[in-house]
């Protein structure tokens, strides 16, 4: 039997730059970005992050902050697909590095945290308010947790588990995730700035996202023609210094698809704006032969999403990809990495067919996914 297409069928950002991917394609087509100065809360000092308004983060009787900005992202996407969730074929997949994290943050003295602190509690909780009849999937591995959930959708389709899959991932920022990244002496003083010679660490950021993937094509949708994972074992929070790991994600992700490096239009890298995840990145780039391909990082934008990360940026790319357009990587100025890539710094349009998104994170993992269009 040969194996199933899976498709990108529906979609929506919910971020602090609007509640709808529209909106969100909107301010970055106008170069607008969520990441302000928040006066000290979660952090002793001033900080740069994007943060949803407390409205846009309230929870209820129901549903935990953190679950309802989930449900909010999938509960659009669904309305958008026309999908009916408690179909035996129809699955769902949470995304999240934390989740409902900030429980425990509430708690005083000796008190243990409850169980809606576990992620297959918020998932269970979120799925069966959306009407699924299935018993939701959890992933969560670091930063690659929503690329990885998407590609582990993918597999899901083409195996014939399911035929329709609706993947959210999301991370609100807590206290206890602030003082983790900076305790490692990650967080940049401002605005993030990927690739760049003067960046010096990453902005937080909150969002949810979400994408329904099926085997049944629909005319528009963007194929997930090919995925992979890798890990480099190299360090508890620092990547790799050769980048060999990540191309080689790359490379599998690549002949998955049946592609050639020069088949790639664009690439949608992490960028975090760290020392050595933008090094590494740019030598896996390098390694696969890609370093003239266009690439951009949406960090300057959104902050690091962390769990939302992987699918909001792919959302960003498949509606790049129908506008044949790239979105320039704010924060970039002068190129900063050893291995010169090609960092778009203005609004380009430039015809797409084949583009590649790249995603790492702490423990060493790696993925990328290389998304087609099918309506050409």
């Amino acid at each position: 039997m040969p194996m199933r297409n899976v498709y990108i069928i529906a979609d929506n950002i919910f971020s602090p730059l609007g509640k709808n991917t529209k909106a969100n394609m909107d301010a970055l087509l106008e170069g607008r970005s969520g990441i302000q100065k928040h006066s000290p809360g979660i952090s002793p000092e001033p900080f740069y992050a994007s943060l949803f308004s407390p409205p846009d983060k309230k929870a209820d009787h129901a549903l935990t902050a953190f679950e309802r900005i989930v449900f909010d992202s999938a509960a659009e996407a669904i309305k958008t697909a026309g999908i009916n969730p408690a179909s035996p074929k129809t699955g769902f997949i949470l995304s999240s590095t934390k989740g409902n994290i900030q429980l425990i943050e509430e708690l005083s003295g000796e008190q243990l945290p409850g169980s809606p602190v576990s992620l297959h509690v918020s998932a269970g909780t979120v799925a069966k308010k959306l009407g699924f009849g299935n018993e939701p999937l959890v992933v969560s591995h670091a930063c690659i947790s929503g690329l990885l959930a998407m590609i582990t959708g993918m597999r899901l389709i083409q195996s014939g588990v399911y035929e329709q899959l609706v993947v959210t991932g999301a991370d609100l920022i807590t206290e206890f995730i602030y003082s983790g990244f900076r305790s490692f002496q990650a967080i940049s003083p401002g605005s993030c700035k990927p690739f760049d010679a003067t960046r010096d660490g990453i902005s937080l950021g909150e969002a949810a996202a979400t994408v329904v993937l099926s085997s049944e094509k629909k005319p528009g949708a963007i194929q997930i023609s090919g995925g992979s994972v890798s890990n480099d074992a190299n360090h508890i929070s620092g990547p790799s210094r050769t980048g060999e790991e990540l191309w080689l994600a790359i490379s599998r992700a690549l002949k998955q698809a049946n592609k050639n490096p020069g088949d790639i239009d664009f690439i949608s890298a992490h960028g975090t704006a760290t020392r050595y995840n933008d090094e590494m990145e740019a030598k896996a780039i390098h390694l696969s032969s890609m370093e003239k391909i266009p690439v951009n990082s949406l960090k300057g934008y959104y902050g690091h999403t962390l769990g939302a990360a992987g699918i909001l940026e792919s959302i960003v790319t498949i509606h790049s990809m129908k506008k044949n357009i790239i979105i320039p990587t704010m924060g970039f100025s002068v190129p900063g990495t050893e291995r010169a890539v090609n960092v778009v710094r203005e609004l380009q349009q430039v015809n797409q067919r084949s583009c590649l998104k790249t995603a790492s994170g702490f423990g060493g993992c790696n993925a990328a996914a290389v998304f087609e269009k099918t309506d050409i």
